[in-house]
């Protein structure tokens, strides 16, 4: 008893059932069923197996014949020098003479024929007055260019086409059976054209139709490719394959078989229908012409309806024994499940949130037993996830926390008031960051030298997220403690290079583009380490950019060396200094923005204030991404040059109130 108790709960109905299955003819029917059903499927099978393959040699015949005349059309072309004139009259009388052909054509090569057009190719077809020539159309329908023309010229060989629809020639759907034919030319063999057949797709839905077996069987063809040539649904006719209809209804069955058919196979096998979605079979065999395959759809309740009759009067007889082995059913899965009913009720308080809910307690080792102890494992781990999953959270939102105040921290030490000279008439400057996280690598700084010298900067730190605003921050200090000592742009860069290279262990890198503008004369002296190139936008004139100088990206090693170069900037130019996260900003499409736009954006707002100027480029950047996602940090740092003009403050009403872009990006610094 104890062996029995710790067995399976399928073992414990199974032995009940047996002990029930001596009452009833259960294994009569069954085995009445199963043999009647087999006779029945075996005559299916082979009726099916003739029925389609006498159709395929029925449509097989009208196929080969096609083939045999299309043949001898090219044959006749190669051995005879027939000329252009002479080939309206052949495909006339092959139409003329075959009447399973819908049309013929002789489409030649261009120049195959001294004397002919580019585009010579006489269609003869049937129509329903009879038989009609024509010049296929050149500029609407070029046949050097379709598949019918382009498939047998490139493999040299008999093709039979894909149905199509053909608009401008024969106007109706047909598939198409090529054959190239050649010429010899002062003793070469040279391609001169293709010879064509074509029957209409009606015809084979007249012959594929005519298949019938019972009230609702049916038959279908299936192209090369899957399409579906004539089916009783004739929403599908050449406007679904088998495979698009496998995916439409979800079965993979039908997914198997349109493989089957393209491959040419032949079979029997399990059928739902598309038609009325009953279950049936499906014989499908080969056509042995342009890969093309038929399937007929033999079905279930009609074939096997014999078999169900005498299985009903069987059932009958045994129906009191049913009755009495279904007292025993119950009485067994009563009594078998109702661990399993209070197990279903404590998992429900479980779902509901209640993880100290009790379980039954454990009697047996069968699968209810297992089931129990399996729930105790999984509410004690789900405890323990809950647990785990609060502490990540709350870490979580602490990171993110700190992220915000290094941002905050970050954007601090750049300088934010414009204009921050409003003493110095004869330049204004003016700048605008957006990160592309929370904190970024890009930074850019200003302040003055001496008393006639403002030093300027902007770079570009390599990576994102904090190590970049780190790396930045220390970059930025650096550049400014080292020109407000004296040095040079091509010294200063000299110098940072060699401390940031200095046990460089995680080889970060940052771009550096450094000048420093004479207020008196407007001279610019810069150096560039691996920058992209500031604009020069003129008061007057294009765009231009300032000379090359020599110089490399900063922290990758020590020694490297450094050029100045010089700017002599007029009245009212601007010196525009921007970051890769400008040039390289990407839409969706992912286009870049490139120096080209950028050029045309600032010759728009020449005659703009410069804080508008700055402004208007950023929405340009913002307008051509759209809804892409920021890649990269956004830096825009503009320097107009005065002179002793000085600037007209009146005139710039932007200097008084940030333009909308200005306050988003202040907002978020």
């Amino acid at each position: 008893m104890k062996g029995i108790r710790n067995r399976g709960v399928a073992f414990k109905l199974f032995l009940l059932l047996f002990a029930g299955s001596f009452l009833v003819f259960f294994l009569v029917l069954a085995n009445n069923y199963e043999i009647s059903r087999g006779i029945v499927l075996e005559s299916v099978q082979a009726n099916a197996s003739l029925l389609t393959q006498s159709t395929s040699n029925r449509i097989g015949m009208v196929l080969s014949t096609v083939e045999t005349v299309v043949q001898s059309m090219s044959g006749l072309l190669e051995r005879f020098s027939l000329e252009p004139d002479d080939l309206p009259r052949l495909v006339q009388g092959v139409v003329t003479d075959h009447p399973n052909l819908f049309g013929s054509a002789v489409a030649l090569e261009p120049h195959a024929f001294a004397g002919t057009p580019d585009c010579f190719a006489p269609y003869a077809y049937r129509g329903s007055d009879g038989v009609h020539t024509m010049f296929l159309d050149c500029d609407t329908y070029h046949h050097p260019e379709t598949d019918w023309y382009q498939i047998p010229k490139h493999l040299e060989q008999p093709v039979w086409s894909e149905p199509y629809f053909d608009e401008g020639g024969g106007d109706t759907l047909m598939a198409t059976y090529s054959v190239p034919f050649h010429r010899t030319d002062q003793g070469q063999r040279r391609f001169a054209g293709i010879v064509t057949a074509d029957i209409a797709l009606d015809w084979l839905q007249d012959v594929v139709s005519s298949i019938r077996v019972e009230e609702t069987g049916y038959g279908f063809l299936l192209s090369g490719n899957g399409t579906l040539i004539t089916h009783p649904r004739r929403d599908l006719v050449m406007n679904e394959t088998l495979f698009g209809v496998a995916e439409m209804l979800g079965d993979t069955r039908i997914r198997t078989v349109g493989r089957a058919m393209v491959r040419g196979e032949s079979g029997f096998v399990r059928w739902k229908s598309i038609v009325t979605e009953e279950e049936g079979w499906l014989a499908f065999a080969p056509l042995g012409f342009g890969g093309w395959s038929l399937g007929v759809f033999l079905p279930e309740e009609e074939l096997m309806e014999g078999a169900s009759r005498l299985t009903r009067n069987v059932l009958f007889l045994g129906a009191g024994g049913f009755l009495a082995l279904l007292g025993i059913v119950y009485l067994a899965a009563h009594s078998t499940t109702k661990p399993l009913r209070a197990l279903a009720r404590s998992t429900m308080d479980i779902a509901a949130g209640n993880l100290d809910a009790p379980l039954p307690r454990v009697r047996s080792g069968d699968e209810i037993g297992r089931l129990t102890r399996a729930f105790e494992h999984m509410t004690r781990a789900l405890k323990e996830h809950i647990r785990r999953l609060t502490e990540t959270t709350r870490a979580k939102e602490r990171i993110e926390s700190e992220l915000h105040i290094a941002r905050d921290i970050q954007m601090g030490i750049l300088p934010k008031l414009f204009p921050p000279f409003p003493d110095e008439p004869q330049f204004d400057i003016h700048a605008v960051i957006v990160p592309a996280r929370e904190v970024g690598g890009d930074f850019y700084d200003f302040y003055r030298v001496d008393a006639d010298r403002i030093c300027f900067a902007i770079g570009d730190v390599s990576g994102k997220g904090v190590p970049a605003s780190l790396f930045m921050a220390v970059a930025k200090t650096l550049i400014k403690a080292v020109a407000a000592g004296g040095a040079g742009p091509a010294e200063t860069l000299r110098r940072v290079n060699d401390e940031l290279a200095v046990e460089n262990e995680s080889c970060m890198f940052v771009t550096v583009f450094l000048g420093m503008i004479d207020l008196r004369t407007g001279r610019v002296e810069y150096a560039n380490g691996g920058h992209n190139p500031p604009l020069v936008l003129p008061r007057h004139g294009t765009i231009s950019v300032p000379p090359r100088v020599a110089g490399a990206l900063l922290g990758a090693m020590e020694g490297l060396r450094f050029e100045t170069g010089s700017i002599a900037l007029k009245p009212g130019d601007t010196l525009f200094l921007f970051t890769d996260g400008v040039t390289e900003a990407q839409n969706e499409r992912l286009e870049l923005f490139t120096d080209a736009r950028l050029k045309s954006a600032l010759t728009a707002v020449r005659e703009k204030p410069l804080r508008e100027k700055t402004a208007r480029i950023l929405d340009e950047v913002r307008a051509f991404a759209g809804a892409a996602e920021q890649a990269d940090d956004i830096t825009l740092l503009a320097l107009t040059y005065y002179g002793e003009e000085g600037r007209d403050r009146e005139s710039s009403p932007a200097d008084a109130a940030p333009l909308p872009s200005e306050r988003r990006e202040h907002g978020r610094n």
